[in-house]
């Protein structure tokens, strides 16, 4: 579905608030000042934020970065309440925001990039299996069939609006979602004037210009850990500048039961969650909800199948620096690409 042609789009009231938000910030700051190391934090999309910027001293983002961020969740998030997403899923509208078709269009355009690996369809599967805000309910293999059906539905976005083969389909854009805040908050900065930044969402990364003394951002990779209550150590530190990481990994969100572990990373193709022995993906681009999309598909296709795909796509968004995280035989093992090895720091031994 490549070269689908943009939609127009009616805009929403939020929709309205975020076109009036990027105007303000298109206004440059009267501040002189001497600059300084600003650091804000706060609660996004079911996880955590913080924002590093170098600005004048009277120059505080929080009201505005918090107020983008609770909009952008009123919007994307199915975790709130009444969310555009939520009301698009239970199909009480078609209406789509600029926000969601953009967003839309990408998850598609991912899909497509990827032969299927990253599939935004999968929202029904997911809540079946207990990974989002409804309550597991451990779906069998019939379970499974009919919620596949549904989710493989042709979606498509058309003159602002959704439209779906099958009303039973439901979209889940969190593989995408943190990835795509980050990038319109670095927009939002860059708009201001700021050019010196470092942004997280949940683990999506953006680095922009330089620490003090021209210094790089430097950036801990975690080690894949035994399980979720493991304090998190470094495995790999790398440098950035002007790029964004995701690293999307299975040690942290899963559930066991029976003794079997499941994975919060369902496989599109057959609906369960993916079992190989790759731990984690890292992806490093210049568009964060890329890096978000692409290191869900490796995490999606595996080691040995994600490194055919980045060998014999070498040309391809999202294949250049990749790190991936595997188990060998209880030992972890790194596969690096060269661009990716370009930016290591250090490495644990």
């Amino acid at each position: 579905m490549n070269g689908r042609q943009h939609a127009s789009v009616r805009y929403t009231r939020v929709g309205r608030f975020f076109f009036f938000l990027l105007l303000c910030t298109a206004v440059q700051s009267a501040c002189h000042r001497e600059y300084q190391l600003h650091r804000i934090s706060g609660q996004a999309q079911g996880s955590y934020y913080s924002v590093q910027y170098y600005a004048p001293a009277q120059c505080d983002l929080r009201p505005t970065i918090d107020s983008f961020l609770t909009a952008f969740d009123s919007e994307a998030s199915l975790w709130v309440d009444n969310s555009l997403l939520r009301r698009l899923n239970a199909n009480q509208t078609d209406s789509l925001s600029p926000i969601l078709s953009d967003m839309l269009q990408k998850a598609l355009y991912a899909h497509d990039l990827t032969n299927g690996a990253f599939d935004c369809r999968i929202g029904c599967i997911v809540q079946a299996w207990g990974f989002s805000f409804k309550q597991r309910c451990e779906p069998d293999s019939t379970a499974i069939d009919s919620l596949l059906h549904y989710a493989h539905g042709q979606v498509q976005v058309s003159n602002g609006h959704l439209l779906k083969q099958y009303p039973q389909t439901e979209l889940d854009l969190n593989a995408i979602a943190q990835g795509y805040a980050a990038d319109l908050l670095a927009s939002l900065l860059s708009k201001r004037g700021i050019t010196d930044y470092l942004i997280n969402i949940g683990g999506e990364i953006i680095a922009h210009g330089h620490k003090a003394g021209r210094q790089p951002w430097c950036i801990g990779i975690e080690q894949p850990s035994a399980d979720s209550l493991s304090l998190p150590e470094i495995h790999t530190s790398i440098t950035l500048c002007d790029q964004a990481l995701v690293t999307s990994g299975n040690y942290r969100k899963y559930y066991v039961k029976d003794g079997q572990r499941y994975s919060h990373t369902i496989n599109p193709t057959t609906g369960y969650p993916a079992q190989h022995s790759l731990l984690s993906a890292t992806v490093v681009e210049k568009d964060c909800w890329l890096a978000d999309a692409m290191a869900t598909a490796y995490m999606v296709m595996g080691l040995d199948s994600t490194r055919s795909f980045i060998e014999h796509h070498p040309d391809l968004p999202g294949t250049k620096a990749v790190m991936l995280i595997y188990d060998h035989h209880g030992q972890l093992q790194t596969y690096t690409t060269p661009t990716f090895e370009t930016l290591i720091t250090h490495i644990a031994p």
